[in-house]
């Protein structure tokens, strides 16, 4: 199976903006593992803003954009690091991939980003992608990486899309808000009522929502893959969601569904 796995801001740090060893240790071993077990994964990867903050020591997320782009300069270091780091302790060879909005619209840019996409992963190496954000300005932005992991997965022909998130999936209300919010496990359409449910951002950190998580589905289910919101806290979950065990919540294809019909 070649799954896309994209982790957020709120999984790889601390409220700090520093780095969540524990979880980040975690997620690296598990999809070593994953790797292991003959998958090809493709780690879609935020934080390099959110990382940065925590190491120049800025009391907050900037608002501006030389600023947000200082601190992901100085986060993108930090978090290749950490990842060349751990891949290796289990013998694995990451690749960084950084990319803006005009990357994916240009045909030629996005072709050659496929054909090394591709040939890095029958060279056995796992890519890891995130926007980049020291020359990314409002017109060539991505936005979020949920949209990016989703036109990644594309891209990659991905049989699985896996967002992990600070949420355990789509619910009927924001559980943080509301006692009786109920996750909603399986999505087959993205209905109006489905839609009405997106709410704001979850962490300072972030730049991402449910929101953003739907349309990520829009763009995986159009296009013939699954996709589930589930939880970053536990990236062993990563094992049951590909083994087709019910986890968060899935939005299921009609067309090439990873998990069947």
């Amino acid at each position: 199976m070649r799954v896309v796995v994209k982790v957020g801001t709120s999984t790889l740090a601390h409220a700090t903006g520093r780095l969540n060893i524990r979880r980040v240790e975690q997620l690296c071993r598990v999809l070593s593992d994953l790797k292991n077990a003959g998958h090809q994964i493709i780690l879609v990867s935020s934080g390099a803003i959110g990382m940065g903050v925590g190491k120049l020591s800025l009391s907050q997320r900037p608002n501006d954009m030389p600023t947000k782009q200082a601190a992901a300069a100085v986060g993108q270091c930090e978090l290749m690091y950490v990842y060349d780091k751990l891949f290796t302790e289990y013998n694995h060879t990451v690749a960084q991939m950084l990319l803006t909005g005009e990357d994916l619209e240009n045909g030629e840019r996005r072709t050659n980003f496929q054909n090394t996409l591709y040939r890095l992963l029958e060279l056995g190496a796992l890519p890891i992608v995130n926007e980049n954000d020291t020359v990314a300005t409002e017109e060539i932005a991505v936005g979020d990486n949920d949209t990016l992991a989703a036109i990644v997965a594309k891209c990659a022909s991905a049989d699985l899309l896996v967002l992990l998130s600070d949420i355990d999936g789509l619910f009927t209300a924001d559980p943080r808000k509301d006692s009786d919010a109920r996750l909603i496990p399986l999505v087959e359409e993205l209905t109006p009522e489905i839609y009405a449910l997106a709410g704001g951002k979850g962490s300072d950190l972030a730049c991402g929502g449910m929101e953003t998580k739907l349309k990520a589905a829009k763009t995986a289910m159009e296009n013939g893959f699954d996709m589930v919101i589930s939880n970053g806290q536990q990236p062993e979950k990563l094992y049951d969601i590909i083994a087709g065990t019910p986890v968060g919540t899935l939005f299921k294809s009609g067309r090439r569904s990873a998990f069947g019909n």
